[in-house]
């Protein structure tokens, strides 16, 4: 099969598309066929290198599949060959308290597709059966792939984490990127207000077109002022907090008070600094998201059908290029979600 892979850390010049073996499957597996495969920031962070990680090489990025399962394992019994199904990302052991308890992304050996095993760049992949999911009637077998990590990602934050309520206001950073229009979905579904940041006017039209309420140029406008203003000096109920460095204090600052932040990333740095008096003293929650579970996923994929929810794809390319694509992505160029497609 093709694939896209690298045998060394570094820039995009040590991706390479070449011929590899098909993998084989074990009893409770299946094989896919790869028709896309969704970008995230972690194939970009993996490539690069992870300090104190030691990732599998050769290795084969991608944590967002879709595609059409192939072969099954003997002891499969969820899904069938030809079925269109798209990945659950997260891998648990399945057998220890958290999986069992649900809460699968607690596993001390939680990984994903594309991080410590390989992924989606590739015309072929394998995943425990438990992790195929068919996917919702009305949705593209290709767009499913903008789906998964994002949305699971999201739905964690915002109900699991931060309980959203309706008629609550919620700041969203970068709406042009997959957590900040899928985050202006989901908080819309839960009845909130939406304020939400881009970097060009024509980014905030499309937040705007899917359902912001209050869009914030942050090249032009510091965010937190905006805010303040917006807000009446309030500030707001939540913050979707996935920028880090740039973005991680003044977003305390935009909280009111009681107000929950819930984080999942830093693509512009780990480091934050924070004033611990405006948390005490206002009454501060901050939460951590790192994905979401198998149950979470199952269920705000019950929203696609009905088009309340909706996957956002900004551009699709070949496998050949994939890294194209991830120099799109970290450029900031694209409105959502970016394809590879097979």
């Amino acid at each position: 099969m093709k694939a896209v892979r690298f045998h060394e850390y570094g820039d995009t010049s040590v991706l390479r598309y070449e011929e590899c073996p098909i993998p084989k499957i074990n009893p409770d597996e299946v094989l896919v066929q790869t028709k896309a495969c969704a970008l995230n920031h972690l194939d970009i962070f993996i490539r690069q290198g992870i300090p104190g990680m030691k990732i599998p090489l050769p290795h084969i990025c991608g944590s967002d599949v879709s595609g059409i399962v192939v072969e099954t394992g003997s002891l499969v019994r969820n899904v069938t060959v030809g079925a269109r199904i798209l990945a659950a990302p997260g891998i648990g052991c399945g057998t220890c308290q958290s999986c069992l308890d649900g809460k699968d992304n607690a596993c001390r050996s939680y990984t994903m597709l594309g991080y410590m095993v390989d992924g989606g760049y590739a015309e072929y992949v394998k995943m425990p059966a438990r992790n195929a999911i068919l996917i919702p009637e009305g949705v593209d077998l290709k767009e499913a792939a903008a789906i998964p990590l994002v949305f699971l990602t999201v739905w964690n934050m915002l109900v699991t984490q931060a309980q959203l309520k309706p008629g609550e206001t919620v700041l969203i950073h970068s709406a042009g990127s997959g957590v900040g229009s899928a985050g202006i979905q989901i908080a819309k579904l839960l009845g909130a207000l939406v304020i939400t940041t881009a970097s060009t006017e024509k980014k905030l039209k499309k937040a705007r077109d899917l359902g912001a309420d209050e869009t914030i140029n942050y090249v032009r406008e510091d965010f937190y002022a905006r805010v303040k203003d917006i807000t009446k000096r309030r500030g707001v109920d939540v913050v979707l907090e996935h920028v880090g460095s740039a973005t991680f204090e003044k977003s305390l600052l935009s909280l009111a008070i009681g107000g929950r932040l819930v984080t999942c990333g830093a693509t512009t740095g780990y480091k934050a600094r924070v004033d611990l008096r405006y948390i005490f003293a206002k009454q501060l929650r901050i939460y951590g998201t790192y994905m979401g579970s198998m149950g979470e996923l199952l269920e705000v994929l019950k929203f696609f059908p009905s088009g309340a929810l909706k996957p956002v794809v900004d551009k699709e390319f070949p496998l050949k290029k994939a890294a194209q694509a991830q120099l799109y992505m970290t450029e900031r160029r694209q409105f959502g979600k970016i394809l590879l497609s097979m």
